[in-house]
């Protein structure tokens, strides 16, 4: 069993109320395509609300269009072989039709030891980091990954810490 698992935490800022019409089509797949992360190869966790649904009520700004989605998995790969497959996928070619383009990164990834769920407030501290720092060992894209500190650590590569 691996000492790290990734994390990954992405916000969006609705172009509508969920509950408007426009938002109809995501918020319809929402279960779905929960359900799929939840039986996907290497999935952990992901963040839900107080009564176990999704995350869409759960705040991570003090701005009430911008809804948040994280989660934890075994490793890059899964959670890219999830990410464009499926369901998934097609709700993810959508996301224009429901969420508008947000000028800062709006995803963040970043290594967990195994056992570790991470909250809002350090999803919301990794995001600021990429955005202030670019990709980091401490926060990094999904198109510039880090490996995980023991890969790291065999290849001699500093532990992953905030970069200033």
């Amino acid at each position: 069993m691996p000492a790290f698992h990734l994390a990954e935490v992405n916000v969006a800022r609705l172009v509508a109320p969920l509950d408007s019409p426009q938002l109809a089509g995501f918020v319809s797949r929402l279960d779905e395509v929960n359900a799929l992360a939840d039986a996907a190869p290497g999935f952990i966790w992901r963040l839900k609300d107080d009564l176990g649904n999704n995350a869409t009520a759960v705040p991570i700004y003090d701005d009430d269009k911008i809804i948040v989605n994280m989660s934890v998995w075994e490793s890059v790969e899964a959670l890219r072989a999830y990410t464009y497959s499926g369901a998934h996928l097609e709700v993810y070619k959508q996301r224009r039709e429901w969420f508008s383009l947000m000028k800062e990164a709006s995803m963040v990834m970043w290594w967990v030891p195994a056992g570790h769920l991470p909250d809002v407030a350090e999803a919301r501290d990794r995001l600021a980091h990429l955005r202030a720092h670019g990709p980091t060992a401490f926060a990094f894209p999904f198109g510039a990954p880090f490996p995980a500190p023991e890969d790291r650590a065999v290849a001699g590569a500093p532990a992953s810490q905030p970069e200033a």
